[in-house]
């Protein structure tokens, strides 16, 4: 299995799954600065030329939720993904696709300064509907599930993390409450210990 990464892109979050799973897989540093992710090589992997990449057996996965899905999936017995089929994995769902669908798209316009001409049209609304998700979303106390911190907090909670480490829009004590106890993991520690470093 190979992990196509750079610390300072999206990678960083699939990185930080890979860290709580703990499984052997062959981590690929790809230099954004000398434009390693234009390579013919890489635009086969991905012809967005985005990171993060997983490559298992073959099979090319992108998008950091699809990866994070397919890892929680693939590896049961770390308990990161609810049974399919429960209402729990109908909220996991959720989480793991509002995120990249909807709040990031919004918080990207917002933080560059630029307004959707309708936002009614547009499938994330405006930023004002994105920051109350959010706020309903967060959970008060430990994780998106209750007790049980999975796949969807790693997606959910790691766009959070950049979203206040980038002061990229105003958030509630709540949501940097949540974000503290993401950053507390000994996993995210590892995972984000080598953010910058270019190992």
């Amino acid at each position: 299995m190979k992990h196509y990464f750079n610390p300072a892109s999206r990678g960083a979050i699939t990185n930080w799954l890979l860290e709580e799973l703990k499984v052997p897989h062959e981590r690929i540093y790809i230099d954004l600065a000398a434009s390693d992710n234009d390579t013919p090589a890489f635009r086969k992997l991905n012809p967005m030329g985005k990171l993060p990449v997983l490559v298992d057996d073959g099979a090319v996965v992108t998008e950091v939720a699809a990866i994070c899905a397919y890892l929680a999936d693939k590896f049961p017995l770390a308990n990161l993904a609810p049974p399919s089929g429960s209402t729990e994995r109908a909220i996991y769902y959720r989480y793991l696709f509002v995120t990249g669908n909807t709040i990031e798209p919004a918080i990207t316009l917002y933080a560059s300064g630029i307004s959707h001409p309708d936002p009614k049209t547009a499938g994330w609304g405006d930023i004002d509907r994105v920051q109350t998700t959010i706020e309903q979303m967060v959970p008060k106390h430990d994780w998106v599930l209750g007790a049980a911190f999975s796949a969807a907090d790693v997606v959910f909670g790691g766009l959070l993390d950049s979203v206040l480490r980038f002061g990229l829009v105003p958030v509630s004590p709540k949501v940097g409450q949540y974000v503290a106890r993401i950053r507390n993991r000994p996993a995210y520690q590892i995972a984000y210990r080598a953010r910058g470093t270019g190992s």
